[in-house]
């Protein structure tokens, strides 16, 4: 193992130097610096990181509380830790990955024993449980996700709401009239999930606003689950001429169902998704969709983080992270605008429902 006096030896500067280089605790010159960093990186050194945290009393770890349920679509949430653990690899940082359902409990065992020195939360409900040990006396955080009071925390979002008003624009303007939407499980509501009601409120809202009728029914996913669902909604809404579709494991048995019973997409129904772009493009028919911009997502919760952590008044930093810039985990709420993609799924309505 290359220790820190053969990386001075071979920069031919002082260890305490190369000690100053990687904390940034002292100005160091350019040229010096960039000496060490060449043979730092030449070398293969790695600072021992028990010794890195005692040295700085950081740990240097982010938790990543992200409990992967059943009912939910674990690829989205997966991408979005890998973007998450990428991100702060990239800024020194290690990630501690916490998956059960455990809440504030777990919050508070990881942060009171300071094994990370910050959290980002994913799975945000409207009344997150897990927001008041942070409001109270909690570690820097972002959250992936939006509460319904984000006041004072730091969080980053797909704007789901205009998502799904996006959806009803896109069909409303085809002509559609009557819209279903398939969305997530029970589960996913009863818990009141940030981005699932979010999404609700945009498509009714904006349906109201445009004079469609919308039909909402949840959905387990799974062929048998979305039969059920697809033959309620022709017995109650026999005008419905397409189909918002927010839960990925119900995409390819709705279109499966629909080529079944002779409709064809888009000439009969159209089909609309919330889904990353994979899901949409890989599909039987490519579907339209307003994209999950999960990498996105991660890699923007890391970077506020980072920008928090960098600009502590402790100077504890290291010059890489300080110039990253920004103030605190900043509070406030950033959204990224939906984006929608016209495929192959969506067209004008024909003479008659789907019920037809």
């Amino acid at each position: 193992m290359v220790t820190l006096g053969e990386v001075a030896r071979h920069a031919s500067v002082s260890a305490s130097t190369v000690s100053y280089v990687l904390s940034g605790k002292r100005p160091i010159s350019d040229p010096t610096r960039r000496r060490v960093r060449a043979s730092i990186e030449q070398l293969g050194y790695q600072p021992h990181a028990d010794a890195r945290a005692l040295a700085s009393s950081r740990s240097r770890i982010i938790a990543l509380m992200v409990p992967l349920r059943t009912d939910m679509y674990v690829p989205v949430m997966l991408e979005i830790a890998v973007a998450v653990a990428t991100t702060a690899r990239a800024h020194g940082y290690d990630v501690l990955l916490l998956t059960g359902e455990e809440g504030p409990s777990a919050l508070r065992r990881v942060t009171g024993s300071g094994l990370a020195e910050a959290v980002i939360l994913m799975d945000v409900q409207l009344d997150d449980e897990r927001l008041p040990v942070l409001r109270a006396a909690g570690p820097p955080a972002v959250l992936v996700g939006l509460p319904a009071d984000p006041a004072g925390l730091s969080c980053v979002d797909l704007d789901f709401t205009a998502a799904g008003a996006l959806c009803v624009e896109h069909l409303a303007g085809l002509g559609h009239r009557e819209i279903a939407v398939i969305g997530e499980a029970p589960g996913v509501y009863a818990r009141h999930t940030g981005f699932a009601e979010r999404t609700l409120r945009g498509l009714r809202d904006r349906a109201a606003e445009l004079g469609v009728g919308l039909l909402h029914r949840p959905c387990e996913g799974g062929h048998d689950a979305v039969a059920g669902v697809l033959a309620r909604i022709v017995d109650e809404r026999p005008g419905v001429s397409a189909f918002v579709v927010q839960n990925e494991t119900a995409v390819e048995p709705l279109l499966a169902l629909l080529r079944r019973t002779g409709r064809a997409v888009p000439e009969d129904v159209s089909v609309v998704a919330v889904c990353p772009d994979p899901v949409a493009a890989q599909a039987s028919v490519a579907l339209t969709s307003v994209a999950i911009p999960a990498q996105e997502l991660g890699r923007r919760a890391v970077e506020r983080l980072i920008a928090g952590l960098s600009s502590r008044p402790d100077g504890s930093g290291t010059e890489d992270e300080r110039t990253v810039g920004g103030t605190a985990p900043t509070a406030g709420v950033e959204l990224l605008t939906p984006v929608l993609t016209a495929r192959d799924s969506s067209g004008p309505p024909p003479a008659r429902g789907v019920g037809s």
